[in-house]
């Protein structure tokens, strides 16, 4: 059985924004939302000083639903629940509860702050840091189980922790739910919230930005210049259905899901590997049934670290056989984490139903060493696009891309 995927709704929660108009007008004015940490200052040993922080407040919610959600949950529950109501399900119990609808979603890890309530005990060897929900909050699973235990959802349950393809994973995992007849609807994506740990990760492996004083000039994915990534935070979900019933209810269809590619590298847990990156792409055009040649647009992962972007602009060239327009988002939000892949795929969407796909800021002078793609610059560019494709990678070797369809 192989059932047809569309995409009936989304949102996300991004430094551009939550609105898409919000978010359209703020790519188009070509913002970078990098800014300096004030509270990163005191990690003397820390050398990056830079994020992009998100302007997110606690949604009113009824304490007894939200009091085993940390920021991460939160902003997952909170992205999941615009992302049903643009989708026409958010007061449809009948549906929610039918077990036809499942939750797809992922995080790189929990809340951090409730982790510090199990660190304290190990070192003053005292439990007062620790609650009823602290493991809830801090479980890598807590935004899919938060996010069925609000709604109310008794479907199918999947939860990714794959680091950077955590949101991209999730929305190839409730692609196949559905395509192969387990489900009729998923919610399904990632998000992550801010912690200075999660900018460490990267630090002391040299892979972080450390243009402290033009924090707007970084990160510069592709660029000769580049010296890093800069870690953001955010959610996106994506409501993925299957097409029959979405015609049947007379859902609003944003995009079809086509293909899904994943693989694994088995080479480094932290070093990119161009030719297995390369399959997962051409598995997905090959899951999609079209040829190389009708992708019209790719977002790129593009960390802007010295290894990554090599890698990830050959693996794509080499797949898609021409200089196709290829950009990326984090160099205007940041390096979302288990996010990212969900924020990128509905912010593509959109930007496939607009027509217009926005340039890569901090792009001056392309490195040398990357593959001779059509990296898009200046105003942006405006493209009719069938196909587009969303890529990424994460530690692991882990590799995702995502092919939709413009509707």
């Amino acid at each position: 059985m192989n059932r047809r995927v569309v995409v009936t709704g989304g949102s996300c929660i991004s430094a551009l924004g939550q609105d898409w108009q919000e978010i359209l007008a703020n790519l188009k004015s070509k913002k970078c939302c990098t800014v300096r940490m004030e509270e990163y200052e005191k990690y003397a040993q820390m050398n990056t000083k830079l994020a992009a922080p998100v302007n997110f407040a606690t949604p009113d919610y009824p304490r007894q639903k939200t009091r085993g959600m940390g920021r991460v949950a939160l902003m997952a529950t909170y992205s999941a629940d615009c992302a049903l109501k643009s989708a026409g399900l958010a007061d449809k119990e009948d549906i929610l509860r039918s077990g036809r609808i499942g939750v797809s979603y992922g995080s790189s890890m929990g809340n951090v702050d409730a982790l510090l309530g199990f660190f304290s005990m190990l070192t003053s060897d005292k439990c007062d840091g620790i609650t009823a929900t602290t493991y809830i909050r801090s479980m890598p699973q807590t935004c899919a189980v938060n996010i069925g235990v609000f709604f109310g959802l008794t479907g199918r349950i999947i939860t990714t922790n794959t680091a950077c393809t955590s949101g991209s994973m999730s929305i190839g995992y409730a692609y196949e739910a559905i395509k192969y007849g387990h489900q009729d609807i998923m919610v399904a994506g990632g998000a992550d919230e801010l912690s200075v740990t999660h900018s460490a990760v990267f630090d002391v492996l040299f892979a972080t930005s450390t243009k402290n004083d033009a924090p707007n000039s970084t990160p510069r994915a592709f660029d000769k210049a580049r010296d890093g990534l800069v870690v953001g935070e955010g959610a996106g979900t994506l409501i993925l259905e299957e097409y029959e019933h979405a015609v049947a209810r007379g859902a609003k269809i944003y995009a079809e899901l086509v293909g899904f590619g994943t693989n694994t590298d088995g080479v480094h847990i932290t070093q990119p590997h161009k030719e297995t990156m390369q399959i997962a792409l051409e598995l997905a055009i090959k899951d999609a049934n079209i040829s190389p040649s009708e992708i019209d647009y790719v977002n790129a992962h593009g960390t802007a670290t010295d290894r990554g972007d090599v890698a990830e602009s050959h693996a794509t060239f080499n797949a898609l056989n021409r200089k196709v327009p290829i950009s990326t988002l984090k160099n205007y939000i940041g390096h979302t984490l288990g996010a990212c892949g969900a924020i990128e795929a509905w912010i593509s969407i959109m930007m496939m139903r607009e027509g217009w796909f926005a340039p890569n800021i901090n792009l001056e002078n392309v490195e040398p060493e990357c593959a001779p793609l059509d990296y898009i610059q200046g105003e942006g560019r405006e493209i009719k696009a069938k196909y587009i494709m969303s890529n990424n990678f994460a530690f692991g070797g882990i590799n995702t891309s995502l092919v939709f369809k413009n509707v």
